[in-house]
């Protein structure tokens, strides 16, 4: 029984990823002992913060970092600083940023959807979205012609929920950016390097806390000092209300710290031999067919990827979508591809015993 149950909520199989919906990743003794530790004693806010942005930069490379509460609180607390370039009279007044130089430019398929739209987060900071190019292809004049007196920032969103062909690569975004005299931001939120895009010559990435690293709830932007300076400030203003517990901090610190001896290639491997045994055994149920994929973003991530086969089943993958999270326990499936018939399942979350529960599960779903 989990603490959920207790409550009266259903358990639920993780075969999604960490992502927000399914409360993004569990946390480890190590880390949780940390936050625990963290919320039982009293700091002055301000030097853990100043302190917090030191010890990140050890990790990154970064000048200095900016903890938050998550990614899109630290896109939003970064769009803010550069806005704002922390004077107070601007920040008071975020989001309304009329009168200031606001635009962000990104590429039309870097306008994505993450449970809430990326605009918004800009927006929220104060942000004006330029989107340029189309969803499919996108040249630099494209993002050159959109630059004026209004531009502040060029963003570059690494996800596997952006268009993967037809964009602008990052080197050509950063070669802009500083031609122009402009800082590129990158969202990098579940990206598992962070030192790789501060090392290209980035000048803010933001990152999330709780996937990659599976720290407490949290996130946090490194770069440039001067700039995380701005953002900072911004706990004064709009950051006020997505401000990060002193308990999230210390788990998001001693997350960093496990996740520098981290074994990856063992969990690559561990990885995959779930994906191998999912296939495996769904391909023994009739009417269904399971084959291994990569993720889109190019990350070293392996799922399992499901389709009905029509000439044994006339059951649709959406009724399966369905039944699996109807049931009890709940099964939580990557449900992006569904109007192309597929479903996927990310074993990484995966408890011992569940990759064997999901077969029953569709096994039963398939009988008949």
């Amino acid at each position: 029984m989990s603490i959920y149950q207790d409550i009266g909520l259903k358990r639920v199989i993780n075969s999604c990823g960490r992502v927000t919906i399914l409360g993004v990743s569990t946390l480890s003794d190590e880390v949780a002992e940390a936050a625990v530790a963290g919320g039982q004693s009293y700091v002055v806010i301000e030097d853990l913060i100043n302190r917090a942005g030191e010890i990140i930069s050890e990790y990154t490379g970064g000048e200095d970092s900016c903890v938050a509460s998550c990614a899109s609180a630290a896109i939003c607390l970064t769009v803010a600083g550069l806005i704002s370039k922390g004077k107070k009279s601007i920040m008071d007044r975020l989001p309304d940023s009329k009168g200031v130089p606001n635009e962000i430019i990104l590429q039309k398929g870097h306008s994505i959807e993450f449970g809430a739209p990326i605009s918004t987060m800009l927006r929220l900071g104060g942000g004006v979205p330029i989107e340029v190019g189309t969803v499919n292809e996108i040249i630099p004049e494209d993002i050159e012609e959109a630059i004026n007196e209004k531009t502040v920032a060029l963003l570059y969103v690494k996800s596997h929920h952006s268009v993967q062909k037809g964009m602008v690569d990052i080197e050509t975004m950063i070669e802009i950016a500083h031609r122009h005299d402009l800082p590129l931001i990158i969202d990098a939120a579940a990206e598992e390097d962070f030192r790789k895009y501060i090392a290209m010559g980035a000048d803010l990435v933001v990152y999330s806390g709780a996937k990659a690293l599976e720290a407490t709830t949290s996130g946090f932007v490194t770069g440039k000092k001067e700039y995380i300076q701005y953002a900072k400030k911004q706990y004064h203003g709009i950051g006020r209300p997505m401000k990060i517990g002193k308990e999230g901090i210390m788990g998001l610190l001693k997350a960093l710290d496990l996740y520098e001896n981290k074994d990856m290639k063992k969990e690559v491997e561990e990885n995959l031999a779930k994906v191998q045994y999912l296939c495996e055994e769904i391909n023994k149920i009739p009417g269904l067919k399971a084959i291994q994929i990569q993720d889109e973003a190019g990350r070293a991530i392996y799922r399992t990827r499901i389709m009905v086969d029509p000439t044994v089943s006339d059951k649709k993958i959406g009724e399966i979508n369905k039944e699996l999270r109807a049931g009890d326990p709940i099964i939580y499936c990557r449900a992006e591809f569904l109007n192309q018939g597929q479903l996927d399942f990310d074993p990484r979350p995966l408890c011992e015993g569940d990759k064997e529960l999901i077969v029953s599960r569709l096994k039963e779903l398939m009988k008949g």
